[in-house]
């Protein structure tokens, strides 16, 4: 097989074996921790602009089906693996991960020892890297990935353009659109919800317009300081409407109320983390894709935590102390990853319906 390289930002280069497109890509490296869930992570746009590292050795043994997307068109710019499954074994499977990458148009290298990768990233933080064929000089690759600046606008890029319907009889929901997942959408329909999805720049007057019951605020990629024009729509529609939001949904809510966020080291990627409710103690196993994360220590006091990270403490969920509204850092709609924290769309159709009987009787 042909040779290709993975270059880092930090001058480390590794050399594998080259699959999926052929393509020279430059992204931002991030590690994910996931045994299985390869294809929802691949097609998560929270992934997008990144190079994926999957730590676990074997990635593709069972395949790529056409139920498992969280995107039609993914927009990750890489993988990264120790090995790849060249036949996938599973009733569902449809495609190779090499096949699936080259439709898609996604670069992969193999043949690369990714825990030495990941510790590298755990210690100097996720970092812009390269995947290259092996005909230029590393030395022309380094200084084009040095002078390189990743995108910053990748809500943009992954947001729909247009309105939506995804038709249903029950509550009606406005799920604002800044990276989705199409596994909200099928929690919110196991819920029998009426969805209105709208793109991410929507104002708090057209969603108003709509009279939905909740609004839901999406995952999304990058930084949410970049989104910062969704921050007059939530606080224009909060108190007005119960709000949910997920992940950068999560991030965005807490900065509307004044919080801030930082960008992690290495973030939060895979649907190992175990997460704790404060008020309960219940701890429930989670999946995240994040890079940047609500800051503890000057919350303002409007928003109460009510989750957070057992290993690093790091904040996982607030909710306003005068409105109807919460969030959560991590997916409870679990796609990779277990479904211990779905109870918490039940919880938002609840507080739906409190809020209905409220403001019914005022």
């Amino acid at each position: 097989m042909a040779k290709r390289l993975l270059i880092l930002e930090d001058g480390t280069v590794f050399e594998g074996e080259a699959f999926g497109a052929d393509l020279e890509v430059t992204g931002e490296l991030v590690f994910n921790t996931g045994m299985t869930g390869y294809q929802e992570s691949i097609t998560d746009q929270s992934s997008n602009g990144q190079i994926l590292t999957f730590t676990y050795p074997l990635v593709g043994n069972y395949g790529i089906n056409r139920d498992d997307h969280e995107s039609i068109n993914p927009t990750c710019k890489g993988v990264v693996v120790y090995e790849w499954a060249r036949r996938g074994s599973n009733w569902r499977n449809q495609l190779t991960l090499d096949q699936f990458l080259k439709a898609k148009g996604i670069p992969g290298i193999s043949g690369i020892d990714t825990r030495a990768l990941t510790r590298i990233i755990r210690k100097h933080g996720t970092m812009k890297a390269t995947l290259a064929n092996t005909v230029d000089s590393r030395e022309h690759l380094q200084d084009q990935l040095r002078a390189t600046v990743l995108p910053i606008d990748n809500v943009p890029q992954v947001s729909t353009k247009t309105a939506y319907p995804a038709p249903g009889v029950g509550r009606s929901v406005v799920l604002v659109d800044f990276g989705l997942k199409h596994s909200i959408l099928r929690e919110l329909a196991k819920r029998q919800c009426n969805v209105t999805v709208v793109p991410y720049d929507t104002s708090a007057e057209t969603i108003l317009e709509l009279a939905p019951d909740g609004v839901m605020l999406s995952n999304g990629p990058g930084n949410p300081d970049d989104v910062a024009g969704a921050l007059d729509m939530i606080r224009g529609i909060q108190g007005k409407i119960p709000i949910f939001g997920i992940c950068m949904g999560h991030q965005l809510l807490s900065k509307a109320n004044g919080a801030s966020t930082y960008k992690m080291t290495f973030g939060h990627r895979g649907f190992n983390h175990a997460v704790r409710e404060i008020a309960t103690g219940r701890v429930d196993f989670t999946s995240q894709n994040h890079g940047f994360a609500v800051s503890r220590e000057d919350l303002p006091a409007n928003l109460i935590i009510t989750h957070e990270e057992i290993n690093d403490q790091s904040v996982e969920g607030i909710r306003h102390r005068d409105y109807p509204a919460f969030s959560v850092q991590f997916h409870p709609d679990a796609a990779p990853g277990p479904h211990d924290a779905s109870y918490l769309f039940d919880d938002f159709m609840e507080l739906i319906d409190a809020f209905k009987q409220k403001t019914s009787k005022s």
